[in-house]
């Protein structure tokens, strides 16, 4: 099979946009823009920002991004890698609240060897798993079927972000955000 349907994926196709105005790291550029949802910027701290991904490994793959441009961990100051940490964990947190994944996976891919798209804008990956979210689709097509659209998984999570302790505004267009003491 060559082919999966996923109408709702037109969306992106048709957009009148298609990122023409991006024009340097859409990491620094896309938490600039105004319409948050539309750029699926779903939280925010002072230091960091949380984006969904646009191609998904699974519902809710979210990434959070030191809002400093940065390609190198050890380059981070220690507020930022407080910063980034901690909302890494209420990320983790209003995942479990939003989806209720089985469990998650993390990690970076630090370098040009490491096979990242964007490799001079440091990020983790955050990715929901549910216990048998694989099946037999990536091993014999090399295809991956996500079973939920980007819009609807922003909203679930955009919950899940707001009914956390470090809470301080729920916009229900906007990013979510989240202050640290």
């Amino acid at each position: 099979m060559d082919q999966i349907f996923a109408p709702w994926r037109i969306d992106w196709v048709e957009r009148d946009d298609k990122n023409a105005d991006l024009e340097g790291c859409p990491f620094c550029v896309l938490p600039e823009r105004d319409d948050d949802r539309s750029n699926l910027i779903v939280a925010e701290s002072d230091a960091t920002v949380v984006i969904l991904n646009n191609y998904p490994y699974n519902p809710g793959h979210a990434m959070v991004i030191p809002r400093r441009h940065v390609g190198s961990y050890a380059e981070l100051t220690e507020a930022e890698l407080l910063d980034h940490a901690r909302l890494k964990q209420v990320t983790l947190r209003a995942l479990d609240a939003g989806l209720n994944p089985d469990g998650c996976n993390t990690g970076m891919n630090l370098g040009e060897g490491a096979g990242g798209s964007i490799g001079d804008h440091i990020h983790t990956h955050i990715v929901p798993r549910w216990t048998g979210d694989t099946n037999f689709m990536p091993v014999i097509s090399d295809s991956k079927v996500i079973v939920e659209a980007v819009d609807d998984t922003y909203g679930r999570l955009q919950e899940g972000f707001a009914a956390q302790p470090e809470a301080t505004d729920d916009d229900p267009d906007g990013a979510v955000e989240i202050a640290f003491d």
